[in-house]
């Protein structure tokens, strides 16, 4: 995913009040499943414009925002000192790159499916956290490959939630568990969307 797939969307990206909504019900979500302490260090991977990290910010001490795409970098750049929290910002690929960082949680909302292998990322996660760290992922479920209209690098039309249950667990995560958390509305459809939880 070297191409910035969101250039031409990172400015207007907020106006759209569906994806704005679905945001503000994954973190609701996340925020009642997760108890979040002032000292943590969270990581927010896919944070895009910093629609979720934004809403996360008042309940932690720092956050680390993970995204690829330059321009959506900017858009997050230009809010960093309104945030309730500090801010890091890394431009990566975090499928392809090695942080020595660790974490007491990662949180993350509609960015699974641009990443090719899942297994390999939930790997990194887990290795990535803190003892007792958390993830609180949030992504589509199976859907029939027309929620996204455009190309942005998608390798998976969203995720049976049985068998990403069964890669939480087998890269060694406990206390697995999966909810829904919105739904997404387009013209051509509804779009459920679930948050799955672990622990290390």
């Amino acid at each position: 995913m070297n191409h910035d797939y969101f250039q031409h969307k990172a400015s207007s990206y907020e106006q759209n009040q569906s994806r704005v909504a679905n945001v503000e019900n994954i973190a609701h979500s996340i925020l009642s499943q997760i108890t979040f302490e002032q000292n943590m260090h969270i990581m927010d991977f896919g944070s895009g414009t910093g629609l979720l990290l934004e809403r996360i910010a008042p309940y932690v001490n720092k956050i680390t925002a993970v995204d690829i795409s330059h321009s959506m970098n900017q858009q997050l750049a230009q809010k960093k000192d309104d945030l309730a929290c500090d801010l890091d910002m890394l431009a990566i690929d975090l499928s392809i790159t090695d942080l020595e960082d660790t974490f007491d949680g990662i949180i993350s909302s509609m960015t699974m499916h641009h990443i090719e292998d899942t297994k390999a990322m939930f790997a990194k996660f887990h290795a990535m956290l803190n003892e007792n760290g958390f993830i609180a992922i949030a992504d589509l479920d199976l859907e029939d490959g027309t929620f996204h209209k455009e190309d942005t690098g998608v390798f998976h039309f969203g995720f049976g939630r049985d068998r990403l249950l069964e890669i939480a667990r087998e890269v060694g995560f406990k206390n697995v568990s999966i909810c829904d958390a919105s739904t997404v509305h387009k013209p051509q459809g509804s779009y459920p969307v679930f948050l799955l939880t672990a622990f290390r």
